[in-house]
């Protein structure tokens, strides 16, 4: 008997690899399990590079099964190798104190801690913060072998640009993890990206050396998300794009998605979203017989928003959005106009009162006097979303938004920002 929830992860692209994927089939028709993934804290913020793991766990959530939350206290405080070609610089115990708490309050966005297998949230300092040196080599280094972890990828890889005892022994510690939830928290899978494949291996060694035979535990691995035209997934034109909404807002989350390309957005519905199946195919006909309407996009967008910034943040993503596309900036307040146009180029100018003419050739939006004077009388010019037509209108402390910025446009498309000083 097939299992509905492996059919489905398969259809969405997100099986890569499996150590027993029979055995793990008839475990899933068999029993409701826990499971877990883990997430080091690195930085107070997940990115969206992070969430493809643990959006895989929440699909096992929803149907039936308990996810297990790992935050890595102690993980983050060594250093992961995979997919790193130099060493991590430590971070001091306060710095990864506060990333826990920021990396926590997102995966409450994401899973259910109420339901009856509700979300559990764990950190592996809690175990591993007491084990004294001693203890970690009789009780762990002795189970693996050193030509076992010389064949790890993430270990061979770094071995002539140079590794680390600190970071050659983390694939040891992520081992433990596995197995102090195997043996307290009966947890049967660990859920990874594609680089992870080493360390939850060395976990499964550990929970058979350790246990009985018929003991069973299994490893997923999610492949690797890139884009069809070969470059890198998660980053925008100002960088990563993080759940948090400091360092990336929910119009910017929100537009990130809209902006994907029609070869990508089908994939990315399977990956991110919790649409179902035949709503996904329903999208897939849009794109391919009016792909100029970008419903799907939209849809995206709208499901990812909604995810992880709360249904508030998207619509106020999406006033911005038509606000911007329909040129009515008057609907935005200023913190919305300020998040909106934080990309778009700008210039530096003082406070002083000057003529609209002189003040738009000064902020380089229109090329000449002459120019300008054509631009202003012919309505190509807005402040703030209101038109100006009168050569001789006055730019003052009323045009300036919290007394700090003023957005212009000439056109249709083209803003600049002006910061006062």
């Amino acid at each position: 008997m097939s299992n509905a929830l492996l059919e489905d992860l398969n259809w969405r692209g997100l099986l890569y690899q499996q150590t027993d994927a029979e055995g793990l089939e008839e475990l899933l028709n068999n029993e409701k399990i826990s499971l877990y993934c883990g997430v080091d804290p690195t930085a107070d913020s997940m990115h969206i590079g992070h969430i493809v793991p643990l959006l895989t766990l929440r699909r096992f959530q929803l149907h039936g099964h308990r996810p297990i939350l790992l935050v890595g206290g102690a993980t983050g405080m060594i250093g992961d190798p995979s997919g790193r070609s130099e060493e991590r610089q430590l971070q001091t115990i306060e710095q990864i104190d506060r990333n826990v708490q920021g990396i926590k309050a997102q995966m409450e966005r994401i899973f259910d801690f109420q339901a009856e297998n509700g979300a559990q949230m764990v950190n592996n300092y809690d175990w591993n913060g007491s084990m004294n040196v001693v203890e970690f080599l009789r009780d762990f280094g002795k189970l693996i072998n050193i030509n076992y972890m010389l064949g790890k990828d993430s270990i061979a890889s770094r071995l002539d640009t140079g590794l680390s005892f600190t970071e050659f022994t983390y694939t040891l510690i992520q081992g433990i993890d596995f197995k102090h939830l195997f043996d307290h928290f009966n947890c049967r899978v660990q859920i990874g990206g594609s680089d992870q494949w080493g360390n939850i291996t060395t976990g499964l060694e550990m929970i058979r050396k350790t246990h009985e035979e018929e003991t069973k535990a299994f490893g997923i691995t999610i492949p690797l998300v890139t884009k069809a035209d070969g470059t890198k997934f998660g980053k925008s034109s100002s960088g990563s794009v993080w759940l948090d909404a400091k360092k990336t807002s929910p119009y910017e989350f929100y537009q990130f998605w809209i902006n994907t390309a029609d070869s990508d957005v089908i994939k990315y519905m399977k990956i991110f979203t919790f649409l179902e199946r035949s709503e996904i195919e329903a999208f897939q006909e849009k794109v391919e017989n009016e792909p100029h309407l970008r419903k799907a996009q939209i849809a995206l967008g709208e499901e990812m928003t909604r995810l992880i910034h709360g249904q508030e943040a998207l619509e106020q993503a999406v006033r911005i959005s038509q606000a911007l596309f329909s040129g009515n900036l008057k609907e935005l307040s200023a913190e919305e106009m300020k998040d909106a146009f934080k990309d778009v180029p700008s210039v530096e100018m003082t406070k002083d009162a000057k003529n609209i003419v002189d003040f738009i050739v000064e902020a380089t939006v229109s090329p000449s006097k002459r120019q300008a004077r054509e631009d202003v009388a012919n309505g190509a010019i807005s402040v703030n979303g209101e038109k100006v037509t009168d050569v001789a209108y006055e730019v003052g402390e009323s045009d300036r938004l919290e007394d700090e910025f003023m957005i212009i446009r000439r056109g249709k498309k083209n803003y600049k920002m002006i910061k006062f000083v």
